[in-house]
C-alpha cells in the first residue's frame, strides 16, 4: 500500500512539474500581478473613490483639508462626482486629524432649515448620521471625531465618533424648500451655519473656511487605468493598516504599492496594471447589471445596494463572520457616501432598464409616470446619469426634475409624467430631462423624508416606458 501511495505521489509531482514548465517565470509573475491587480481594484475602489474626491477638492476647487467645499447653487454637469443630486445644496467638510488631533463638526438645529447627511471615515464607512434623521434628531450637535489610537478623554457635551482612519469627510445636504433663487440662497445660508475646527481651538471660536465649487469642474470619476493605483497608493501611505485588511499587504506589494515606499512600477508592470484595471471595470459593470433585486414585485426599480451591504452599513462593513468587500466595491463603483441608518432620511431607487427589461438608450424617448401622493415629507427627484461613468451628462441642458419644480405639469389625478430624451417632446418641456443620444443612461429616483407607504409598498413607482 505504501508503494502505491508513493508511486502516486511521484506521478503527481512529475505531472505538476510538467505543468509548471509550460509557464515561464515571467508568465507566472505577469499572471499573478494581473490577478492581484483586479482584486486590488475590487477591494480598494472605496478608498480611491474617497481620494478622488479629496484630490478634486484640493486641485479643482482650491480647498484644503479641514475646510468645507460647498456649492452655492444647484449642481451643473461640471460636478463629475458619482451620481450626485442636482436638486439639493451640497456641503462637504473634508477632515484630517493627523496634524491637529480630534476634529469637531457642528450641525445647527433644524430651525429655519435642516441638514441631512452622514459623517464618514476615509473608507466611507458611516460614523454617524446627522440632522433630523440622525443622532441629534434635529436639535443640532457637536460631533467630535477622534483619530485612530486616541488615548485621551473626550470632553463632555460632544457626540463622540472614534474613527479608524485619520482622514474622512461628511456629505451634507441643506434642504431646499423650492427651486427659486431665494430658496436656494436660504439653503446656502443655513448650510453655512455648520462649523469645522480642531478640538484644540474650541475655546477660541475658530473660523470655518468655506470654498465655493459652483461652476468649477469637480472631477472625481474613478479612472480605470494606472491612475487608480496611484490614487490607492496615496491612500495607503496616509492611513494605518486595519486588522481586517492586512491580508491585502502582500497582494498590494506585488502590484507595487507598499507603505513607506514610492509607487514606481516599470513599464511592463504599468501595462499589466492598465489592463487589469479595465478588466476590473468590466467585472464591476457586469455585476452591476444583475446584483440588485427588484424593490417592487414585477418592476425594474431596485435599491442599488447589495442586501449583504445593507446588513453591515451601521457596523463598518463587518460582522463576526462577514466582511463585504465585493458588495462595498460594487456600491462605490457607481456612488459615493454611505448612511448609518438606511431609509431614515432618504431612499434611493435605480432604474437601468425600461419596463420590458431593455437598457435605457440615450437616443430614445422614455416616459416615467410618478404616481400621486409620493410618500415623502420633503421632496422627490429623478436624475439622469451616464450609464458608463455614473456621472451627470456633460453639457446636458437639464439634469433632473423634482417635485420642487413649480413649473412641473401634473396630470388630473395628481401624477406626473417625466420624459427622458435628447430633445423635449412637444409641449412637455417642463417635465423633460436631457439624455445623450450617443450613450446609455440610468435614472436614480430619490425620496427625501420617505414615509411608510414606500416601505409597505402600497405606493409603487411605475417603470420607465419607451414611447417613441
Amino acid at each position: 500500500m505504501r508503494r502505491i501511495v508513493l508511486a502516486s505521489f511521484v506521478f503527481a509531482a512529475a505531472l505538476s512539474s510538467a505543468d509548471a514548465q509550460t509557464f515561464s517565470l515571467e508568465d507566472l509573475t505577469r499572471r499573478a500581478i494581473e490577478r492581484r491587480a483586479v482584486e486590488t481594484v475590487n477591494w480598494g475602489i472605496t478608498a480611491v473613490n474617497f481620494d478622488r474626491m479629496l484630490q478634486a477638492a484640493i486641485h479643482d476647487a482650491g480647498a484644503g483639508v479641514n475646510q468645507v467645499v460647498y456649492w452655492s447653487r444647484f449642481l451643473d454637469s461640471n460636478n463629475q462626482t458619482l451620481t450626485p443630486n442636482p436638486d439639493t445644496i451640497y456641503l462637504q467638510p473634508f477632515f484630517d486629524t493627523r496634524d491637529v488631533g480630534p476634529i469637531v463638526i457642528e450641525i445647527p438645529p433644524a430651525e429655519g432649515g435642516s441638514i441631512t447627511g452622514t459623517i464618514m471615515d476615509a473608507w466611507q464607512a458611516a460614523l454617524e448620521d446627522v440632522g433630523p434623521a440622525g443622532v441629534d434628531k434635529g436639535k443640532g450637535g457637536k460631533y467630535l471625531i477622534l483619530p485612530p489610537g486616541f488615548a485621551g478623554t473626550a470632553p463632555s457635551g460632544y457626540i463622540v465618533l472614534p474613527s479608524m482612519t485619520y482622514q474622512g469627510y461628511a456629505l451634507l445636504r441643506s434642504a431646499v424648500k423650492g427651486s427659486s433663487d431665494a430658496d436656494v440662497a436660504d439653503a446656502v445660508v443655513y448650510g453655512k451655519r455648520i462649523r469645522l475646527y480642531p478640538l484644540s481651538q474650541a475655546g477660541s471660536q475658530p473660523e470655518t473656511k468655506f470654498v465655493d465649487a459652483a461652476g468649477r469642474l469637480f472631477d472625481s470619476r474613478i479612472p480605470y487605468d494606472l491612475r487608480f493605483f496611484q490614487s490607492l497608493d496615496r491612500f495607503v501611505q496616509a492611513e494605518p493598516w486595519l486588522e481586517r485588511d492586512k491580508a491585502m499587504i502582500d497582494p498590494l506589494r506585488s502590484v507595487g504599492i507598499e507603505k513607506g515606499k514610492p509607487f514606481a512600477p516599470n513599464d511592463a508592470t504599468k501595462q499589466i496594471l492598465e489592463g487589469a484595471a479595465k478588466e476590473a471595470q468590466a467585472w464591476l459593470s457586469a455585476r452591476y447589471e444583475t446584483a440588485f433585486p427588484p424593490y417592487f414585485p414585477g418592476r425594474q426599480w431596485a435599491v442599488p445596494a447589495a442586501p449583504e451591504l445593507m446588513e453591515v452599513a451601521s457596523t463598518f462593513y463587518e460582522k463576526p463572520n462577514t466582511y463585504t468587500v465585493d458588495a462595498r466595491g460594487l456600491t462605490d463603483y457607481w456612488a459615493f457616501s454611505t448612511v448609518k441608518h438606511l431609509g431614515a432620511g432618504q431612499f434611493y431607487l435605480m432604474g437601468i432598464r425600461d419596463k420590458d427589461g431593455q437598457p435605457l438608450e440615450g437616443a430614445g424617448t422614455y416616459r416615467l409616470t410618478v404616481p400621486a401622493d409620493a410618500p415623502v415629507s420633503q421632496y422627490w427627484s429623478a436624475v439622469v446619469y451616464s450609464r458608463e461613468t455614473h456621472t451627470l451628462i456633460r453639457g446636458a441642458s437639464r439634469l433632473s426634475r423634482s417635485s420642487l419644480n413649480p413649473e412641473l405639469q401634473r396630470n388630473g389625478d395628481g401624477s406626473v409624467d417625466l420624459y427622458f430624451a435628447p430633445k423635449a417632446p412637444a409641449g412637455k418641456e417642463a417635465n423633460w430631462v436631457a439624455t445623450d443620444p450617443a450613450s446609455r443612461f440610468e435614472v436614480l429616483f430619490r425620496l427625501y423624508g420617505p414615509r411608510k407607504p414606500l416601505f409597505e409598498k402600497t405606493w409603487i413607482l411605475t417603470d420607465v416606458e419607451k414611447v417613441d
